[in-house]
């Protein structure tokens, strides 16, 4: 637990110097939310800014109706990490899973270094794991290390069935880190529903030996997620091009969704040192908060 700290530890001080040295941004701005929270509507009166008009409540009568907000005193941060047989691609100790995990865990402890409530959900096609929203170092220690001791008991996905799971359960307005390789389909209207009720940011991992296979001629292929073996040539154009135009497709796909929806989107490949990453995510959430 100490080795996992330390180097938790070690992707946070680079985060951080970044943050202060590049960009002369807050550093907590990335746990921050609207700050908002509505509490109830009252009659439009002269002055009141239009942009709170409650459209669907004023067509309802005769009057206009403008939103009132209360400032949120906490802020809460959720994890949701997907914990499938998938994320088990790549080099040793830096499979997709590895990498989600110090992602999901630095910016756990970070969280709550900011005072920000913190809770966890890892899934496959279950859920595999849930950690209530803690505050203080104590409960962010014992979140990571309930994350980097579990193992999933299923190897199957069902991204629609844990963004369903979440918004049962996390009612109040909060920031939503969803962390997968989207390897999976009929997700897309859950997670516009997440998208519209929370702060929704989607971090999209992929490693290269997705769609960069060595020419190896025909061999077989266990799938872990069904169980299967099946077998590929590897020497195939046909395959390499439609396993990148697939992989291409999701990520334009999930950008696009991003854009429409004001999601923060950040793709991470495994081969590459991920802290730069955290850092742009950082810069864009900094803008978004002036």
């Amino acid at each position: 637990m100490k080795e996992i700290l330390a180097r938790l530890r070690k992707f946070e001080i680079r985060i951080r110097e970044a943050v202060s040295s590049h960009m002369r941004g807050d550093y907590g701005s990335v746990f921050k939310g609207s700050g908002l929270e509505f509490t109830d509507v009252r009659a439009y009166q002269y002055g009141d800014d239009v942009r709170r008009i409650d459209w669907n409540v004023s067509a309802k009568g005769h009057e206009t109706y403008i939103k009132l907000f209360r400032e949120e005193k906490e802020q809460t941060v959720f994890f949701l990490l997907d914990v499938s047989g998938s994320q088990q691609i790549g080099r040793k100790n830096k499979q997709k899973i590895d990498i989600a995990r110090d992602i999901c865990g630095v910016l756990a402890l970070s969280a709550v270094k900011e005072a920000s409530q913190v809770g966890l959900i890892c899934f496959s096609d279950k859920k595999e794991a849930y950690i209530r929203p803690g505050k203080g170092l104590k409960h962010g220690y014992e979140l990571v290390l309930n994350l980097f001791k579990l193992q999933p008991s299923s190897i199957k996905t069902n991204l629609a069935k844990a963004i369903s799971f979440t918004l049962n359960i996390v009612k109040r307005r909060s920031i939503i880190i969803l962390i997968s390789d989207f390897l999976d389909s009929g997700y897309e209207s859950g997670l516009k529903a997440l998208a519209q009720r929370h702060d929704l940011v989607i971090i999209h991992l992929s490693d290269s030996q997705e769609v960069q296979l060595p020419n190896l001629g025909i061999i077989p292929v266990y799938d872990k997620e069904t169980n299967k073996t099946i077998w590929i040539d590897t020497s195939s154009k046909t395959l390499t091009q439609h396993l990148t135009t697939h992989f291409s497709g999701n990520q334009a796909q999930l950008e696009k969704f991003s854009r429409q929806n004001k999601v923060n989107y950040l793709p991470v490949n495994t081969e590459e040192d991920f802290v730069p990453r955290l850092v742009k995510l950082f810069r864009v959430r900094n803008i978004k908060q002036r």
